[in-house]
């Protein structure tokens, strides 16, 4: 089997392995939220072909979480092209799948997550994703947690790795018009096109360190109280994670430039947020 078979397949796979575990979450509280799950498909006439899968749920644990699918293929514009490797060589002519999620939790004390892995085929192939934790009352114990457990996938890369991806993430997710960073970071890889079949293992095992180091948060942080003060810090720090999203984020870029599902692109962005 192709490996960008295998690669779409397992993200679709991963797509449905954590809406389940982010569905169990909300219905835990008796809360009736449940995913809408939104199949799409472009059209012959667009500039991009292929489709996915959007999922998202607005309930009483999650105020808002999108966790998408995609395959598609198409041909980046030509301005585009010198941004990614080996699109001058074919010409603009592209591939790419992966999942996408971004949750932001009704609680302030449940740190927002990101989570991405990906493969992008033009003349050359690769992998990339990474995670991120975004609290807006941060818990030294719960970053600990969250790194640890991509600490251990990383292992899986080389022994290397998890300091190499740990530092890319705290460079990538830096606003430096405020000058400091997103969040207490994660991990962050791109452009890993040797040896891709041990590489497609180590982006499985980010998939299940995501949900090892992440919804054990949810279940200890959802039921804290929270004042009026708490909610307000929380929504300042939306309002920075929209600015990063809109103005520096590499996926929100490649997807607009490709003419991707607008929808699912701005997923990422909280329901409510300030300045």
């Amino acid at each position: 089997m192709p490996l960008r078979t295998q690669a779409a397949t397992y993200f679709k796979s991963l797509q449905n392995q954590i809406i389940e575990a982010f569905q169990a979450a909300e219905k835990s509280t008796g809360s009736p939220a449940t995913f809408i799950v939104t199949p799409w498909q472009k059209q012959p006439h667009e500039m991009l072909q292929g489709g996915g899968i959007t999922a998202l749920i607005r309930g009483q644990v999650f105020e808002k979480m999108g966790v998408n699918f995609s395959e598609v293929y198409g041909t980046f514009p030509e301005p585009f092209r010198k941004e990614i490797p080996g699109a001058m060589e074919s010409e603009g002519k592209f591939w790419a799948s992966g999942v996408s999620l971004v949750c932001h939790p009704a609680n302030p004390h449940t740190p927002a997550v990101h989570m991405n892995v990906r493969r992008i085929e033009t003349s050359k192939g690769w992998f990339g994703g990474g995670a991120d934790l975004t609290p807006a009352i941060p818990y030294a114990e719960d970053t600990a947690h969250f790194h640890q457990a991509l600490q251990a996938a990383c292992t899986m890369h080389s022994t290397e790795s998890y300091d190499k991806f740990s530092q890319w993430c705290r460079e990538y997710f830096w606003l430096p018009h405020r000058n400091e960073e997103r969040g207490v970071g994660g991990i962050f890889f791109d452009y890993l096109e040797t040896d891709p079949e041990p590489t497609f293992a180590f982006v499985q095992a980010v998939g299940k360190a995501f949900l090892d180091g992440y919804m054990p948060l949810v279940a200890k942080r959802h039921p804290s109280p929270f004042s009026p003060e708490d909610r307000e810090k929380q929504l300042l720090k939306r309002g920075r994670y929209a600015e990063f999203n809109l103005m520096y984020d590499r996926g929100t870029r490649f997807g607009l430039q490709s003419g991707g599902n607008v929808e699912a692109i701005l997923m990422s962005l909280p329901p409510l947020a300030k300045w």
